[in-house]
């Protein structure tokens, strides 16, 4: 085997030509190649150079700062296109989408971690059911975010039929350049990734770059000699290899904004001590609620925000061996992170490819889901992607919602001001939120309620002050906090009329309690 080269940033920079089409890796805050990125920033700012590139990446990649990751390349002109699951993380992306200086394209992420193992296979794209009834089914806007992704005449995503069955066909594309991140390379190019967060799809990445006949650029922390990586450990062999690039700690942080450490990367097992019991509030009332619906043996899926609470209940009560807790990224068990660390996990059981994690969660592996609830309508609908000029894009959701066993919607009943407090077991609304999230019809469906009655998937909608089921009818309301009034505290706050259920019940009373509510027993 012949050497690696080993290049400075600029110089691995200088290798992306103008039209390229490039691909980076990353999870949120985890495993950027934050000083590529930030070089090729600084390079086009400089010289204009190079423009029109085209941006794939399968997940999300930033810290929501508007200044790293993925918002490294938020320069008019220097990108033609971009092909992302997720713009949330990216802001200044996502600002680009929306005021059309781009084409955007928004795709699932199961979809592009396919996408991405399939141009490695050079085969034309992945046939699967994941999008079907949501924005990015072709009979609605097929994942294009702008009218400059319509213009394109680009389309991505096609519908297809296979032996009767509706299908979405994901077509891949060729990708020529790649920045991805290892932890440390050999004299010869074989990468290992001891020290990050998650391995994510950085092989596939390699293999679909270098099977083009492209240019595979890894960034890592340090070069070890020839045969001292455990051959098992390697997961981009030297032969993908094109270069590597050697950056200092600043620019090779575990995640974005935190330092390194080995509990993240299982390298080491952490003492984790007692945390305290979350306070009691509405975001304890959702979390409670959901832990509720907790089997033991169970394997979970927690989304960012009010589901994150679920972890910390079942923590309290003793019940945290009920379910194994997976994330997109690949991580397995553990304690999910939670900022730019969110897609690890502190003392994971298990780490694999990102890939791997979809063909579990599409195949029906999971047996809940628990995920946040932006907007719903009249049919159960959900959309948590985009609101007006607010892009947040699908990531992960549409795969684990569409094929989960049970999906579970957390949120607050409304939004923006919201305050709540909690009297003699009672809720009490001391302030109403001043956005609506009950509506006639979604702006955007995320989750597709008509899919869920189709495959006969219970779905139900947990807010602080009722419950909901998706019935064939809809939204039908089955549970009331103490406290409540139906009419002038739900009903007159919904945009549509839902079902009331004939057996209608007072939600557990043991929710509004400070005390444990004793779920182990």
């Amino acid at each position: 085997m012949k050497k690696v080269k080993v290049l400075t940033a600029q110089e691995a920079v200088d290798l992306v030509k103008d039209g390229d089409t490039l691909v980076t890796s990353g999870f949120v805050g985890n495993c950027n190649p934050e000083l590529l990125s930030k070089t090729i920033e600084k390079k086009f700012l400089e010289t204009g150079h190079p423009r029109d590139l085209t941006l794939f990446y399968i997940s999300s990649q930033g810290d929501r700062s508007g200044t790293r990751g993925g918002d490294h390349y938020a320069h008019e002109g220097m990108l033609k296109r971009a092909v992302l699951a997720h713009y949330g993380t990216a802001p200044s992306l996502g600002k680009m989408a929306v005021e059309n200086k781009m084409e955007a394209f928004n795709i699932p992420q199961g979809g592009t971690v396919f996408m991405i193992r399939d141009m490695a296979g050079k085969r034309p794209g992945t046939i699967t059911h994941v999008g079907l009834d949501t924005f990015v089914d072709p009979r609605n806007t097929g994942g294009k975010v702008n009218q400059k992704a319509i213009d394109s005449g680009w389309n991505p995503i096609q519908l297809i039929e296979v032996d009767g069955e509706e299908k979405l066909f994901y077509r891949t594309f060729p990708v020529n350049i790649c920045f991805i991140r290892g932890t440390y390379a050999d004299e010869f190019g074989n990468v290992s990734l001891d020290k990050e967060a998650a391995t994510t799809e950085v092989l596939s990445i390699a293999q679909a770059v270098y099977n083009n006949k492209g240019t595979v650029i890894v960034q890592v922390e340090g070069i070890v000699k020839a045969g001292t990586i455990n051959p098992k450990l390697v997961k981009i062999p030297g032969a993908y290899v094109t270069a590597v690039v050697v950056a200092s700690p600043e620019d090779h942080e575990q995640a974005l904004g935190h330092p390194y450490n080995p509990g993240i990367s299982g390298e080491q097992r952490m003492v984790v001590g007692e945390t305290a019991p979350m306070p009691l509030s509405a975001k304890k009332i959702l979390a409670r609620r959901a832990a509720m619906e907790l089997r033991e043996g169970t394997v979970v899926n927690l989304g960012v925000g009010a589901p994150e609470g679920i972890a910390a209940v079942a923590g309290e009560e003793g019940i945290s061996d009920y379910m194994t807790l997976t994330v997109e990224s690949g991580t397995i068990g553990g304690i999910p992170q939670g900022g730019s660390r969110f897609g690890s996990a502190l003392n994971p059981d298990a780490i694999i490819d990102q890939g791997y994690q979809f063909d579990f969660y599409d195949g029906g592996g999971l047996d809940q889901a628990y995920l946040g609830l932006a907007q719903c309508d009249q049919f159960g609908n959900i959309n948590v992607s985009r609101f007006g000029p607010r892009l947040a894009g699908c990531g992960g959701f549409i795969s684990i919602t569409q094929n989960a066993g049970k999906v579970f919607f957390l949120g607050t009943f409304t939004a923006g001001g919201l305050k709540t407090s909690i009297a003699d077991g009672k809720l009490v609304i001391n302030q109403e939120g001043r956005e609506i999230k009950f509506i006639e019809q979604v702006e955007q469906v995320t989750f597709s309620g008509k899919r869920a009655n189709k495959n006969k998937q219970p779905v139900l909608y947990i807010t602080e002050r009722c419950v909901f089921e998706l019935t064939e009818k809809g939204l039908c309301l089955i549970e009331v906090a103490p406290g409540i009034d139906i009419q002038t505290q739900i009903l007159d706050l919904m945009k549509f009329k839902p079902e009331i259920s004939e057996n209608l019940k007072e939600m557990d009373p043991r929710l509004f309690r400070e005390e444990k509510m004793g779920l182990a027993k």
